[in-house]
């Protein structure tokens, strides 16, 4: 029974990695349909999770948010993003309002946080691909998106993943230390450790063979390390609160689609605005007009 749990969620896995894989090389709109398929279902879960503690935050509103933040992140529009959060704030409102069920505050506030959880953190994977480039438009395809940012896409991906294994099996064989006793009482710090240690040592190798700066690989290895376990202590403490395990189970052998996206969720932006700040840009360039 336990090795046919193992070989379900392997293969699970590999599909999974693949699928990713396959969409963050090719870019363009399989790369939007991927992360909106995603986020979708991870929305789905999000409400559903938030239901248990008598929430009801509006699915349509976060699909619809989702929607319009791909838009912008797939045509580059980061001038329009201030409108969009406050177009898609008041919509979190009205729809409240409208619908006239209690709690109100508490769904409008976890309506939005579910488009900045599931929708806009995410979504920044199609700004992360797009660094380094200057994309065109024929209608709405997109033309001359270069392989650096999948290079950095596919850096992120495989990096979590390593973190994710190595601090479960550091955690397994060396674990003593409770790293969030209330949170997850199952992660330990000297499983965070080793995650840790094996990422750092991935970003050097990896970064180094995209010719980005050494330092740079080694701040992006903390990182990434760094925020993937914060991002499963999130998601953990949102299903905690609401009494809930497995956010569905979806995926077999791995739960739903927020359990195996958790890491990535708050790791992506902050990779991606590293990345555009400090390696393809330079930062005191972009903010010397500010002084």
């Amino acid at each position: 029974m336990a090795l046919s749990k193992s070989i379900t969620r392997l293969l699970t896995g590999l599909v999974i990695g693949f699928t990713a894989f396959f969409a963050i090389m090719s870019g363009g709109l399989y790369l939007v349909a991927l992360v909106l398929a995603i986020v979708i279902l991870a929305a789905k879960e999000y409400t559903t999770i938030l239901r248990h503690k008598g929430f009801l935050p509006s699915f349509r509103v976060i699909i619809a948010s989702s929607i319009i933040f791909a838009a912008l992140a797939y045509f580059n529009r980061f001038d329009l993003v201030a409108l969009a959060f406050s177009a898609c704030s008041i919509m979190a409102f009205m729809s409240v309002l409208f619908r006239g069920r209690q709690p109100y505050i508490a769904n409008v506030a976890t309506t939005i946080l579910g488009f900045v959880y599931c929708g806009w953190f995410p979504l920044h994977l199609l700004f992360l691909r797009d660094l380094g480039s200057h994309p065109v438009y024929e209608g709405f395809i997109k033309q001359n998106v270069t392989v650096e940012g999948a290079g950095y896409a596919i850096m992120l991906l495989l990096a979590v993943i390593l973190t994710d294994s190595f601090c479960y099996y550091a955690g397994c064989k060396f674990g003593k230390h409770k790293l969030s006793k209330v949170i997850s009482p199952n992660k330990t710090i000297e499983g965070s450790i080793g995650g840790t240690l094996m990422c750092v040592i991935f970003c050097f190798l990896f970064g180094m063979a995209l010719q980005i700066p050494w330092y740079h690989c080694l701040i992006l290895g903390l990182l990434i390390a760094g925020f993937a376990q914060i991002g499963d202590l999130c998601e953990s403490m949102i299903k905690r609160d609401a009494g809930v395990k497995d956010s569905s189970s979806i995926l077999p052998g791995h739960g739903g689609f927020l359990d195996r996206t958790d890491s990535y969720i708050l790791t992506i932006p902050v990779v991606h605005y590293y990345l555009y700040f400090f390696v393809v840009n330079n930062f005191v360039d972009i903010f010397k007009g500010l002084f």
